[in-house]
């Protein structure tokens, strides 16, 4: 059985949703994704899927692990606190103190905005988990 195939159900047992969602989600052709078994999935359709489970196209592919299960688990103020005080520079200059507090302000805007609209929409998809 293909690699992708595997990967794809994994993560979907994961996620709690079935193939035949995924494809009304992505409006997929019915059963496209279990055609996959024994076959190849085009590359936009591949990414797809990738950017659904916020996954890499090589991890479904099976070239390696899946990354974002380390970053999952982030917390967002640790890593402000790991990166932004530790000498963190953009180009070719140096993050002074004022930019570290608008960074910090705009980051934990932008992530609470997110995480507000992904509680709506698991509101309105009636559970949708994530």
């Amino acid at each position: 059985m293909n690699i992708l195939y595997l990967k794809i159900k994994e993560l979907a047992d994961k996620k709690g949703v079935s193939l035949a969602q995924i494809e009304r989600d992505l409006n997929f052709s019915n059963g496209i994704i279990s055609s996959w078994k024994n076959g190849r999935a085009s590359q936009d359709k591949l990414a797809a899927i990738a950017d659904y489970f916020g996954v890499s196209t090589d991890y479904l592919l099976g070239r390696k692990e899946n990354s974002n299960e380390e970053q999952k688990n982030k917390d967002l103020k640790k890593f402000l606190e790991d990166n932004l005080d530790n000498g963190m520079t953009f180009g070719d200059g140096k993050v002074t103190e004022e930019d570290r507090e608008k960074l910090e302000i705009a980051l934990t805007q932008i992530f609470y905005r997110y995480h507000d609209e992904f509680k709506k929409r698991k509101e309105e998809k009636g559970g949708f988990k994530f």
